[in-house]
């Protein structure tokens, strides 16, 4: 009997050695790693998700819209947080694409992701010191194979914003890649302010730093990638923003011996705005906002982003400047519950007649500032090998930015895909799947030689 007892016994505290040994293996605690903790790229919550049961609640699509397959109700505004990742607006879900995410999860081994928000030191426009934040997503339990830094589409309530819910770039982490996703300026941990809309080098630069900062981060816990070089991503705001940090990349943080160098591997961009002015102009004299909410977004971003000595009452009409804080600077809204409540997509009705005549001398300040924003007008050729795709058919950032692009980088190493891919949430998501096929294809390619 005593014999039997010390074998239980015995039995029992292998399996309580076992669980703690599980548990070490399962959970990482990487605000607690020593060697991470003198570092800029600051832990301050860690999550982690299954996607093996599907897409999160809080995950959302470009129209403000809930990503998931089935059915969410409308309810209040809620403003969400990151300490409470999963507080957020609900819409009904998008009947779009429901196939094309039902793939975008069918594909890879790894179900297991691990979100880890931090903060990181970054500069405003006016190059005064900010403190920004941003989510990084790893394969858990495993090095990455590559780092992807990505910039997201727009978004307008802080329950999008990266840190607050589940990107829905974030299923590539499947395929055993990271992700570096920032939250942008006016989202975060700084949603209290104005989020500098479309203003490309400031927010590429703000991207970048966070990538800066947290490559040293992951070496530190161990987690650095197999490979140095990086993959560039964004839809839409993000198309944009990630062709200005090839930029920043190519021109600043190109040499070898600097140790800041950074080596691009592939940029992925879609639906972008990279030319803003014919945007702006587009909206003007079609007299038709697909998207109503970016009108107020792009004026705000222009005027207060490039600090221009206009008034923006003079430019948007009353009833929809007056709305300004209340359903766009709180941050408690979607885009789609903002499109709601603007209920017109005639331009004239949110332009005054000085915003909408493009001789005045406002309306030209504003294309100054338009221009200079313009990924396009840029004097510089992409070197870096690119993959570009559009919507002929988007309503809310115009098939003329990609004309324009394509017909700017004629020399450059892109390859474009233009077609007819209905709206821009759908194309959105055939792009997401188009990278996941593109990043399948080329580990097969790299399999065939080893």
């Amino acid at each position: 009997m005593y014999k039997r007892l010390s074998y239980i016994l015995l039995l029992l505290c292998i399996l309580s050695i076992s669980s703690c040994q599980f548990k070490h293996e399962e959970y990482v605690d990487f605000s607690d790693i020593e060697a991470a903790k003198g570092l800029k790229f600051k832990v301050i919550g860690q999550y982690e998700t299954d996607l093996s049961q599907g897409l999160p609640a809080n995950c959302y699509l470009p129209d403000g819209s809930v990503a998931d397959l089935q059915e969410a109700e409308e309810t209040e505004p809620e403003g969400g947080n990151i300490k409470t990742p999963g507080i957020a607006p609900r819409k009904t879900s998008s009947t779009t694409g429901t196939n094309v995410v039902q793939q975008l999860l069918k594909y890879g081994n790894q179900n297991r992701v691990t979100e880890i928000v931090g903060t990181y030191p970054s500069h405003t426009g006016d190059w005064d010191d900010i403190t920004l934040s941003g989510k990084v997503m790893l394969p858990k339990g495993k090095r990455p194979k590559r780092m992807i830094l990505v910039s997201h589409y727009t978004v307008c309530s802080n329950a999008e914003a990266p840190s607050n819910c589940f990107s829905l770039e974030g299923v590539l982490v499947k395929l055993g890649y990271g992700l570096i996703i920032p939250d942008y300026m006016g989202y975060g941990v700084t949603a209290n302010e104005v989020h500098p809309y479309l203003v490309m080098d400031l927010t590429a630069r703000n991207v970048l730093d966070m990538y800066l900062a947290v490559r040293p981060w992951l070496k530190a816990v161990n987690m650095e990638p197999e490979n140095d070089d990086i993959y560039l991503m964004g839809y839409s705001q993000g198309g944009a923003t990630t062709m200005a940090v090839e930029h920043l990349i190519e021109t600043e943080y190109c040499f070898p011996e600097d140790p800041e160098y950074v080596k691009i591997h592939r940029v992925f961009a879609g639906g972008g705005p990279y030319d803003v002015k014919a945007t702006y102009e587009r909206f003007v004299t079609t007299d038709v906002s697909g998207y109503p909410v970016a009108v107020p977004l792009v004026l705000q971003g222009m005027i207060k982003g490039n600090n221009l000595n206009i008034q923006m009452e003079d430019i948007m009409q009353d009833w929809l400047y007056e709305k300004m804080d209340d359903w766009i600077n709180s941050k408690l809204y979607t885009s789609a519950q903002i499109n709601k409540l603007i209920n017109t997509k005639v331009t004239h009705e949110l332009l005054t007649e000085e915003g909408m005549n493009q001789t005045s001398d406002k309306v030209a300040e504003l294309y100054k500032a338009m221009t200079m924003n313009s990924i396009t007008s840029y004097n510089w050729i992409p070197e870096a090998s690119i993959y570009i795709m559009h919507s002929m058919d988007d309503e809310t950032v115009p098939y003329t930015n990609a004309a324009n692009a394509k017909s700017k980088w004629t020399d450059a190493n892109i390859i474009y895909n233009f077609g007819h891919y209905g709206s821009h949430v759908q194309c959105a998501l055939r792009f997401i799947y188009t990278v996941q096929t593109l990043l399948e294809n080329e580990e097969k390619e790299i399999k065939k030689y080893e």
